[in-house]
């Protein structure tokens, strides 16, 4: 499987700029960056309401394909998506074809077959999102719900609106994100948005053995200390240690990790006084963060939950109007062509 990371907007983008696929931040301006927020901040009060749902989706199937586990995306993109008024299938990858031998593009070509309009996808490989959108289902929006170690766009976006939410915006903020970096998609695409966005500083902090050797070149200062990393910061974001993807003793003991980089109440009290504590989830307590944090004033961890659910609209929304204006407009092309 190949795709081409380099330059994703020619996929990403129709050709007046409107969103069609969404798949990484890279590429990405400012403005729609903002557009996408501010459509989620729209769809905030739909969750107060008593009938939980808009009708922009009507009509339309979304097929949410998981090939890795994940209890907290893949709901929120299923209450998204229904909240919507799409149509949901959920397609489970141990039980589909694919474990029985079929390839993922007759899959994905039989399910487009059924009439499919999107895809949310989450797969292990890094590109995979890409090289569907690119290979297999044109005239299907893809939406990318984590892809290996390159990219988790949706997560980083509910994590910018919560920073809006509760600091007003991105000039001047001092952030920081913690842990493993090296195995992280989430942080990738946090660093990415917040340089778009306008924040002041991006630190990572981390052991040497979490970090990817090229970090500094995404647009961020390094530092392996937690206590000179937490000084004066607006925002800590800690993320999970992933094992499941280490390789190899990358870490003397969670006991030892914890003790220098997990964020416990004297860890916090470094940064500003009104510094808000995030985290990607699912969390582990004692080891990335302390329950009296996690469970603090300064912490946002639930709201980034419910914002989760307002992005995902957003993308799912904004994506599908720009796949319908490109229809329209290809029909309209074929239209003059027979005119003339």
């Amino acid at each position: 499987m190949t795709a081409n990371l380099a330059s994703p907007n020619h996929l990403q983008l129709t050709r007046d700029g409107q969103l069609r696929h969404f798949l990484t931040l890279d590429g990405l301006g400012r403005e729609l960056l903002t557009d996408i927020l501010d459509t989620a901040d729209s769809f905030i009060e739909v969750g107060e309401r008593s009938i939980k749902k808009v009708p922009l989706l009507r009509g339309r199937t979304v097929v949410n394909l998981f090939f890795e586990a994940s209890t907290r995306t893949r709901s929120t993109f299923e209450l998204a998506a229904k909240r919507l008024s799409a149509d949901v299938l959920n397609l489970d990858i141990n039980t589909s074809a694919t474990s029985k031998g079929e390839s993922l593009s007759d899959t994905l070509l039989n399910l487009e077959a059924m009439a499919s309009d999107m895809f949310v996808v989450r797969h292990a490989q890094s590109g995979a999102p890409h090289f569907i959108a690119e290979s297999v289902t044109p005239g299907v929006a893809i939406i990318n719900a984590g892809d290996g170690r390159h990219a988790h766009p949706t997560q980083a976006m509910l994590d910018m609106l919560t920073i809006r939410q509760h600091k007003g915006g991105f000039e001047g903020l001092k952030v920081a994100i913690v842990g493993d970096i090296l195995h992280s998609r989430v942080a990738r695409s946090q660093i990415r948005a917040l340089n778009e966005l306008g924040a002041e500083q991006i630190r990572v902090i981390a052991p040497g053995t979490l970090l990817p050797k090229d970090v500094e070149s995404l647009g961020c200062t390094v530092e392996y200390d937690m206590a000179k990393g937490m000084k004066d910061l607006d925002v800590v974001i800690m993320l999970r240690l992933q094992k499941e993807r280490m390789e190899g003793a990358l870490l003397p003991s969670e006991r030892e990790f914890y003790r220098l980089y997990g964020l416990s109440q004297d860890k916090l009290a470094l940064a500003h006084p009104e510094c808000i504590v995030m985290h990607p989830g699912p969390i582990n307590r004692g080891v990335e963060i302390e329950s009296a944090v996690a469970d603090g004033p300064q912490s946002v961890i639930l709201n980034q939950v419910t914002n989760g659910i307002a992005i995902r609209m957003a993308v799912m929304s904004m994506a599908m109007g720009g796949q319908m204006a490109e229809r329209q407009q290809k029909q309209n092309e074929i239209n003059e062509r027979g005119l003339a």
